[in-house]
Formats: structure tokens, sequence, C-alpha cells
């Protein structure tokens, strides 16, 4: 694991030469999120901003006050009508921002996504790593701590969430064939709508309807929270164990208590400068170098792996109550 102030100096170093892009364009580049009051959110605007400082470029990050898709929409719209040059965007519902990107780029504006594989109207969606290796290595995570036995249940933020539903699946496929003695609850990919309150709620439901499951694997960040919460409140601590996606700054009781054995992630401000990263290399017209094995400057992207249009970098961390301290988001 790489201490996150060591990953924010090395990025700086790397991105030294971005001041000038040899026109001496300012570019203005919006970046907007799921949820402007979510920890993780807020983590990625703190990227953006240290990419708008080290390269002197206009970036920021807008999005809207809570997970709802209708208004992330409405705030891109906003963001066309001024004439940006780029849009990043980690879209709540994919499918539903297609037709607003599309103008986007129909008005010369550069979209990169991120959480997103599969959009069309985007140059490029870039993701932290493969989506079926963070997935597996869920489902280790969660099998270390069940001795590989019993029932689990996967939750998700929305059906609709396109990088949730690929690591579920591909969890899965890993039990299925590397865990034959755990066993897939029959309700699967329960939707917690990035709330911890509900998904603490529904871990209570699933608790009470099947006693004797043994884990919860969740995508969102605030669904192994929420599962901690329940599974600590009612007395199995040991017993039953929620593992996924999720921040010390949210997961932190959790992990010390050991509901929460393990949480997993990738750190947003770097993911928020390799979009960023993208942008404007597509601005200064070097799009044609962006291909397998690009080397972004940005720790966990310094090898990046194309098919397509769709990009991935090559790293995740596994955060424990021994390590958690490290990380200050």
């Amino acid at each position: 694991m790489v201490v996150l102030s060591a990953l924010v100096i090395a990025f700086l170093a790397a991105c030294g030469g971005n001041k000038s892009n040899g026109a001496g364009k300012v570019y203005t580049i919006a970046t907007v999120v799921k949820d402007m009051s979510d920890p993780w959110c807020l983590r990625h605007e703190e990227g953006v901003l240290e990419f708008a400082k080290a390269s002197g470029f206009n970036c920021y990050v807008k999005g809207p006050p809570k997970t709802d898709s209708a208004q992330q929409i409405q705030v891109m719209e906003e963001l066309i009508a001024q004439g940006i040059d780029a849009l990043c965007v980690v879209p709540i519902d994919p499918e539903a921002c297609e037709p607003v990107l599309k103008r986007a780029r129909e008005q010369g504006i550069v979209v990169i996504s991120h959480e997103a594989p599969g959009m069309v109207n985007v140059d490029f969606n870039i993701e932290a790593f493969d989506n079926r290796a963070y997935g597996a290595y869920m489902m280790d995570e969660l099998a270390k701590v069940t001795g590989a036995q019993g029932e689990y249940i996967t939750m998700v933020a929305f059906l609709s969430s396109v990088s949730h539903n690929e690591w579920m699946d591909a969890a899965i496929a890993h039990q299925k064939t590397a865990y034959p003695n755990m066993i897939l609850a029959p309700e699967q990919k329960i939707e917690c709508e990035d709330n911890m309150e509900l998904a603490y709620e529904k871990t209570k439901e699933m608790i009470k309807k099947y006693p004797g499951i043994k884990g919860f694997l969740g995508a969102s960040s605030y669904d192994p929270p929420g599962a901690g919460k329940a599974i600590d409140e009612l007395g199995k601590t040991g017993q039953i164990f929620a593992v996924g996606t999720s921040v010390p700054s949210v997961a932190a009781p959790y992990l010390s208590s050991g509901s929460n054995p393990a949480v997993l992630c990738w750190d947003p401000a770097l993911s928020g400068k390799a979009m960023l990263e993208l942008a404007v290399m597509i601005l200064d017209g070097r799009k044609d170098q962006i291909k397998t094995g690009l080397d972004l400057g940005i720790e966990g992207y310094e090898s990046v792996k194309a098919d397509g249009n769709m990009l991935s970098g090559a790293g995740w961390l596994v955060i424990t109550k021994d390590n958690m301290d490290q990380y200050q988001f």
C-alpha cells in the first residue's frame, strides 16, 4: 500500500509539465459527481482541485445535493450551456445520461466518463481496474472470513449501476467455481440506493429472513458499513460479515468492530485526475496516443489497457483496521 500523501506528491511531480498546452489556452473542464455530500465524491473533488493547481487549467466539480439521476442530468445540462471545453462525469444512471452526453459531444465538448463501462456517447470511459478482477477479489475477501461456507447476499446502489452489476456478476461467477460451498441467497443484488440507512434496514430484514446467512457483499461505499451497523446491533459480530467497496471515513467503526473485516476501493482523487488528464490530451490533439500502454503519470494508471474507448488502470486498495489510518478519505 502507498500512503496517499506520497501518491499526491508523485502525481504533482509527474504533472509538472502540464501547465502549458502548447497554445497557451486555459481549458475549462467540469467534473460531475454523483452526490456532493458523499465523502467519496468530496475526495474526488480534492483530486480535481489538485490537478487544477498543478496544470493551471480551470477544473472544478459540480453535482446534485443527493444521489438523484434527474438532478445530476440537470447539472450536466447547465454546464453544457456554459460552453465548457470538457465534461468528466461519474454517472448515476449511465443509460439515462446518454442523450445529454450526445448533445455535449455534438457541441464539441470532450466527454470522459468513469464507473460507466459500455457508454456510447463518450470519448473514453476509464475504470480504475478490470471490473471482473475486482469483483472476483471481493469474493475472495468474503470467502476468507466466512470459511468459504454459507449463504451470502449481494448489494448494489442501483440496479442500473453498470459497474456495480459487473462487480457482483463477476463475484458470483467466481464463487461458483472457486467456493462451491457458498450459496447465493435468492435475494441477490439488493438495491440500497447509495444510502447507508437503507443498507442497514435491508440487512436487518435479510438476517431475519435468513438466520443462517454468513455474508453480505456490497458494491456501494455505503453497503458494507450499513450492513456492518446492522450486524453489530444484532449481536452478530464475528458470525456475519460484510465486505465490499467503501472508504475509511465511512467504514472505520465497522472495520474496528470486525463486522467489516475489509473494504476495497480505489482513490477517487486519482481516478478524477486520470479523467482530467485524458480530457487534456484530447483537447491538445493527442487522442491518438490514448491506447494500451499509455502512462498517465498517475499511481495505478501507469500502463492503461484499452479496448476501443474503454480504458482501465491496474489497482485497488484493500483497507483493514490495521491500515485504515493511512487513508485520509
